[in-house]
This record gives structure tokens, C-alpha cells and sequence, in this order.
């Protein structure tokens, strides 16, 4: 018989990142693509995770009293600015490499995050809140990600996803445009067949007992040369998803 799918990232796509892992925090290096997009992104968790804890998005501390699973979390790019911002975060990667890049640089830092390797199926607990940045079009089987992930949000909790739109827009732009032209990130680390639209997205969620609250496009400014958050949700896009809380 064969062996049931995981939840988690396909091998072939693991190793890709795990060769990659010792440069994570460089932000010229070959994950620099993250690091532009790093602001835009945790401007939305910020203000999303904020209000789950009824606090001030831009007061001190703002997610003090959250516990955080980031799903995928690679070196920790997410992780530990959502640290930083009070949060309890536990990282899970199924790359070795990326985790104990990850833990190296949290201890530099003097930051107390859970990392571990593994896949989110096999999280026995479940958290005020869940992300998954950049990671859904990576994983083999979306539906039973999304549907791992989805088990270990709280009642009342939230998951937060940012992904690619498939769409002939993201093809030209994070293919053609990112890996074939500007050699962002190399040849290969997408594929198209594996974008999720934002309403393939919430029916699966929704079959996983999660409510879609927000659709958020994130667009790229050439004269700037950073990322912003807007209506255009043609490539890249953020979604939160509630889960109803226990009456």
C-alpha cells in the first residue's frame, strides 16, 4: 500500500530550501525576495493578530498574550519580529538545515522561540493564531495543509495565509519575470499548476471550519522597489480565516 500524503512540503521542494538555509538572514543573499517583502507582510499580521488581542497595533508590545504557530517558517524571517512584538512563537520547518539556521540566529539575538523540524499534521497543540507565509504553493497536497493547519487554530483563533494567484499575471511576473528575468530566486522554485486562487483558498478553509474575514493583494512598486498592500490581488495575496469560537 502505498504511504498516505503528508501534509507538509514536498521532499524535492525541501531540500531545494535546505540547501539555501545558511543564508536566510542575508538580506542581499538568495532569500532577499523575502526580505522586500518582509514589511508589507507583517504590517497585515500585525494589525490582524492585534486585533485578535484587543490591542493597539501600534503600541508596545501588541501581540503580548498571543501563542503563534508559523508554519514553514524557514529561518525565521516572520518569526521573530512577531517575537518581537510579543508574541510566543513556535516556528516549524520540515527543513533541519532552515531550523537550525533559525535557532542560531533566535539565540544571537536573545529571543525565546519553539523552533522544530517536523510536519504540522504531527502538532499535538493548537495555537491563538496560525500562519503560513509562502508556503501553500510549495506543499503537495493543499487541501490536507490547509486542513493540518486548520486543526491546530484555537476556537475564536485565526489562520493567516499569504500566497500566489494562479493566474497568467503571477505566471508572467513570479516566473517569467522572477526567476527567468531578474533571477530573484532560481529557475524552478515555482510552479504554476500549484498557485491557489483566493476562492479555492476559503472553500477549502471553509470545508476545515475556518471562515475567510479578509482578502489582501500584495503588489510590488518598481519605482520603489518594495512591496505594498492594496486591492490587487492579480500575483501575490494575504487571507485570514476565523475560526468560530466555542458558544
Amino acid at each position: 500500500m502505498p504511504e498516505p500524503a503528508r501534509a507538509g512540503a514536498d521532499p524535492a521542494e525541501i531540500g531545494a530550501f535546505e540547501a539555501l538555509a545558511a543564508q536566510w538572514w542575508d538580506p542581499a543573499g538568495p532569500h532577499a525576495p523575502l526580505h522586500k517583502l518582509n514589511p508589507a507582510r507583517l504590517a497585515y499580521l500585525r494589525d490582524r493578530l492585534a486585533a485578535l488581542a484587543g490591542r493597539d497595533p501600534l503600541g508596545e508590545r501588541p501581540l503580548a498574550g498571543l501563542r503563534v504557530l508559523d508554519v514553514g517558517c524557514g529561518g525565521g524571517l516572520v518569526t521573530e519580529p512577531l517575537a518581537r512584538l510579543g508574541a510566543a512563537m513556535t516556528g516549524l520547518d520540515a527543513g533541519a538545515q532552515a531550523i537550525a539556521a533559525a535557532q542560531v540566529h533566535a539565540s544571537a539575538m536573545n529571543l525565546a522561540i519553539a523552533y522544530r523540524q517536523g510536519d504540522v499534521a504531527d502538532v499535538e497543540e493548537t495555537f491563538d493564531a496560525v500562519v503560513a507565509l509562502e508556503i501553500v504553493e510549495h506543499v503537495a497536497d493543499v487541501d490536507a495543509f490547509l486542513g493540518a493547519c486548520a486543526a491546530r487554530v484555537r476556537p475564536g483563533g485565526l489562520m493567516i495565509v499569504s500566497t500566489l494567484n494562479r493566474t497568467w499575471k503571477a505566471y508572467a511576473l513570479a516566473i517569467v519575470g522572477a526567476e527567468r528575468v531578474l533571477r530573484w530566486v532560481p529557475p524552478g522554485t515555482h510552479r504554476w499548476s500549484r498557485f491557489v486562487t483566493p476562492a479555492e483558498l476559503a472553500r477549502s478553509l471553509r470545508r476545515h471550519g475556518l471562515r475567510t474575514t479578509d482578502v489582501t493583494g500584495m503588489a510590488y512598486d518598481v519605482a520603489r522597489d518594495t512591496w505594498r498592500l492594496g486591492r490587487d490581488t492579480g500575483v501575490n495575496y494575504l487571507a485570514t480565516a476565523a475560526k468560530a469560537a466555542v458558544s
